[in-house]
């Protein structure tokens, strides 16, 4: 069974994944990318360099630590810079010239789990050959370093002020006069998330930006929106923005609690664009999960939306590979080339709140570029997801509704890449319909697949 899923190797820290896989892979990953060649060229024989951060859980602690021995040990001088956003690791990468970036981070799961993100030299995640060839490195025989040789580990103090400029440096106009509220999950965003929105002009009130380590994305944050809906209510804020534990995806409410996910986010992002000259070939790069609300608006305005399977990586290769500079996952994964080669959920936040000021109007407003197909989505756990793609029994059932639906609706029935489930996602012109198909097809799946 392979280790990697679509984002890294994740698992129940210290059960799955335990310091000794953590340590293994850290060598591993050395190792593949000097073979690749990120390591060569080093004048003066200088040693390659690492950048490894971590989100708030407490197993983060122990991981990290065995990921920087694992890489000291490999001969890789390693720059600790605490707990920051997977993003912040990804422009550190590229900011600094390292060789190789290492986030801990389960992202949106929750506190047991945690994972291991890898960025390679720029700042870009890992692709497939790279995994494969890290994990088939894992237990062989290595000659290790010794004396001056070894890797050393340096505390960067600066990271965080740095990435913070980073973000900053993307706005072309204060947030001056825009009051928000943001959930920080508890996690990776806690600090850096309301002291950049601050310093980008904005009335802040900051909720869940407390951790502890054991209580990040706790009944808070992207996956929970109740506590920001009602604080925003509250406060009579114009807006709330929502993170999940890493902060690489945002999700957003008006100031009447509607929820603005990903795709609106990104339709706003392109109309914007569009009329400002800066949307790339008209194109708005989506995923076989895109609500078909969003590619119907799109359609409308003129931008096409091509897209890729689940998974912001993919987002990104199909990016880079065409040139378009927008892109991203209805779960509020947006991705910005102009800015960056990853998803980051404080960035998109900034660059959505430009577009309410600039505007001039609200962001409920702004929404209206798009209606949302109603849309079920039902997680069927527990079941043999690797035999989905041989059941014809689920292949006939969800063909015969596809029928039914025509062009007012759409199912997509997928395992997930980072947890052990099958997800059956429907979408239709009414939610009793959604809701419905949703139920028959995840029942047969549950009955096929146990």
């Amino acid at each position: 069974m392979a280790l990697f899923g679509t984002d890294g190797v994740r698992g129940l820290a210290n059960r799955d994944l335990t310091a000794e896989l953590a340590l293994d892979l850290a060598v591993a990953a050395a190792h593949v990318l000097s073979e690749k060649g990120a390591f060569a060229g080093h004048p003066n024989n200088e040693r390659p360099k690492a950048i490894v951060g971590q989100d708030s859980r407490a197993s983060g602690e122990f991981l990290e630590a065995a990921v920087v021995a694992g890489l000291a040990s490999a001969g890789v001088d390693v720059y600790r810079v605490g707990v920051l956003p997977t993003p912040a690791i990804a422009h550190l990468v590229a900011e600094s010239g390292a060789d190789l970036g290492v986030m801990l981070s389960a992202s949106h799961n929750a506190m047991p789990d945690n994972g291991i993100k890898f960025f390679a030299k720029g700042g870009g995640k890992l692709d497939d050959t790279l995994e494969a060839a890290i994990e088939a490195k894992l237990k062989e025989p290595w000659e290790r370093p010794v004396g001056a040789a070894v890797g050393r580990v340096i505390l960067d103090e600066s990271a965080q002020e740095r990435y913070i400029y980073h973000l900053l440096s993307s706005l072309s106009a204060p947030l001056t006069g825009l009051k928000i509220v943001v959930d920080c999950a508890n996690g990776a965003s806690s600090r850096v998330a309301p002291k950049t929105y601050i310093r980008a002009g904005a009335h802040v009130t900051a909720i869940h930006a407390s951790p502890t380590g054991l209580n990040i994305n706790e009944n808070c944050g992207s996956t929970h929106m109740e506590s920001l809906i009602a604080k925003v209510a509250e406060v009579g804020a114009d807006l709330g923005i929502a993170h999940d534990g890493d902060a690489d995806r945002c999700l957003a409410v008006d100031h009447e609690g509607n929820l603005i996910d990903g795709d609106f986010i990104m339709a706003i992002l392109a109309a914007s664009w569009k009329e400002q000259g800066r949307l790339k070939k008209d194109s708005v790069v989506g995923t076989v999960m895109s609500n078909l609300g969003f590619m119907k608006a799109m359609k409308s305005l003129g931008i096409s939306v091509p897209t890729t399977a689940v998974g912001d990586r993919y987002v990104l290769e199909r990016m880079i590979a065409e040139d378009f500079v927008l892109g991203g996952e209805q779960s509020g994964h947006v991705i910005m080339r102009d800015f960056a080669n990853t998803g980051d959920g404080i960035l998109t936040a900034l660059q959505l709140m430009q577009v309410v000021v600039s505007s001039g109007k609200s962001l409920k407003e702004l929404s209206g570029i798009m209606k949302r197909f109603p849309q079920s989505l039902i997680n069927v756990k527990g079941v043999k997801k690797e035999e989905l793609a041989t059941s014809e029994k689920i292949s006939k059932e969800i063909a015969t509704h596809e029928q039914a639906l025509g062009g007012s609706g759409r199912i997509l029935v997928r395992p997930s890449g980072t947890e052990a489930l099958v997800r059956v996602m429907v979408e239709a012109e009414s939610n009793e319909q959604a809701e419905r198909i949703a139920s028959e097809i995840a029942s047969l799946v549950r009955s096929e697949l146990q």
